[in-house]
């Protein structure tokens, strides 16, 4: 269990990291003194502690920037000001806490959280997908959920990661038959994750990075996919992940 608090004064900060670990003595408790600087950690914690008012960049600014790369943090608000949390709710806040805060109310909040994590643990039912890409005897792992669209280009096929692109000979069929119900290949050229799609009209698709192709008769059954995809969304809204069901594309000169 990972337990981030984020607070400007140290004093807070460690005051408060000893109570969680006298309360869960197995928890990884991390400090972070500004919000970028919680920002920049790469691994999502499983509970956030963050003060509201901190200068430069507040808890709430913190918070907003945070749902972006995080969602499912459970993120309880600090502060010394309770008019302070009203907008708490907007950034999907679990609780709050008043400065100085009270061992009683603290232990009854974590106590809530930690139900909440347990809950949805034992909620965990959907699977996390890969390819491996094999390209001149290189192995790539890639996720599912990470390929925002694939096209084909001058014979490869090109898959389209938030932030970066992997190529490779093979045929985009493969891919299509791997990923699943949550993609669809609108046109011959392109394979799209419904996860990205931001807009979309009976020629193109709008990503959330880049656009692809939309085949005139492929429109009506796009439509009909995307509904279906919306509706899966909402029923496992809330799930996590906890497996690994691979497949295996290969290049076609190995």
């Amino acid at each position: 269990m990972k337990i981030a608090i984020c607070d400007d004064e140290k004093a807070i900060r460690e005051l408060l990291g000893d109570k969680v670990k006298h309360l869960y003595p197995e928890a990884e408790v991390k400090f972070y003194e500004t919000g970028n600087e919680l920002l920049a950690r790469e691994h999502q914690p499983d509970i956030l502690f963050l003060d509201i008012q901190m200068p430069k960049k507040s808890g709430m600014e913190t918070a907003r920037e945070l749902r972006k790369k995080w969602k499912n943090t459970i993120l309880i608000f600090v502060t010394a000001i309770e008019e302070c949390v009203f907008q708490a709710f907007d950034v999907g806040a679990f609780h709050y806490l008043l400065k100085p805060i009270d061992d009683k109310k603290l232990a009854e909040v974590l106590k809530k959280a930690m139900e909440k994590l347990s809950e949805r643990s034992n909620s965990t039912i959907s699977q996390e997908k890969y390819v491996i890409i094999k390209n001149n005897g290189t192995h790539i792992k890639v996720l599912l959920d990470d390929i925002v669209y694939a096209e084909v280009f001058n014979r490869k096929v090109v898959i389209h990661k938030k932030g970066a692109d992997i190529e490779y000979y093979g045929k985009m069929s493969n891919l299509e038959a791997a990923a699943g119900d949550d993609f669809f290949r609108p046109h011959r050229a392109y394979l799209v994750n419904f996860k990205y799609v931001e807009k979309y009209d009976a020629k193109t698709i709008y990503m959330e990075e880049g656009t692809a192709l939309m085949a005139k008769q492929k429109f009506p059954e796009f439509v009909k996919n995307y509904i279906k995809y919306n509706q899966r969304r909402e029923r496992r809204n809330g799930k996590y992940r906890d497996a690994l069901v691979g497949s295996i594309i290969y290049n076609r000169s190995n």
